[in-house]
C-alpha cells in the first residue's frame, strides 16, 4: 500500500538546520509530483515547497533562500532542507505526493503522518 513517512524532526535552536526526509513506497515515485506542507497550532496548513517530476521547484515566500526541496528517485526520497531556521518555522511537517502537476492540495494526493519541528528563540 501507500505509505509516506516522515522523519528528521526534532528541536531545534534558532538560526540552526534541519534536513527531513520522506521514504516514499506503493506508487510510481519517479511521476509524482512531491511538496513539504506544514502546519502550526491554530493555523491553517500551508504549502512550504514542491518538487515537479522534472526538478523544477517551487517555495513559499516564507521560506525562499532558506529552504531547499530535492528528491532522488533511485531511493523513492524526497527532502526539505531547512536552514537558517526561525522560531515561526515551528509546525508538523508534512510530505505529500501528487500525480498532477502541479502540485495542489487535492482529494487524491497522498499524505505522511507528518514530522514535528520546534524551533526555539
Amino acid at each position: 500500500q501507500v505509505q509516506l513517512v516522515e522523519s528528521g524532526g526534532g528541536l531545534v535552536q534558532a538560526g540552526g538546520s534541519r534536513r527531513l526526509s520522506c521514504a516514499a513506497s506503493g506508487f510510481f515515485f519517479s511521476t509524482y509530483a512531491m511538496g513539504w506542507f506544514r502546519q502550526a497550532p491554530g493555523k491553517q496548513r500551508e504549502l512550504v515547497a514542491t518538487i515537479n517530476r522534472g526538478g523544477d521547484t517551487d517555495y513559499a515566500d516564507s521560506v525562499k533562500g532558506r529552504f531547499t526541496i530535492s528528491r532522488d528517485n533511485a531511493k523513492n526520497t524526497v527532502y526539505l532542507q531547512m536552514n537558517s531556521l526561525k522560531p515561526e518555522d515551528s509546525a508538523v511537517y508534512y510530505c505529500a505526493a501528487d500525480r498532477i502537476q502541479p502540485m495542489m492540495v487535492r482529494p487524491s494526493n497522498y499524505w505522511g503522518q507528518g514530522t514535528q519541528v520546534t524551533v526555539s528563540s
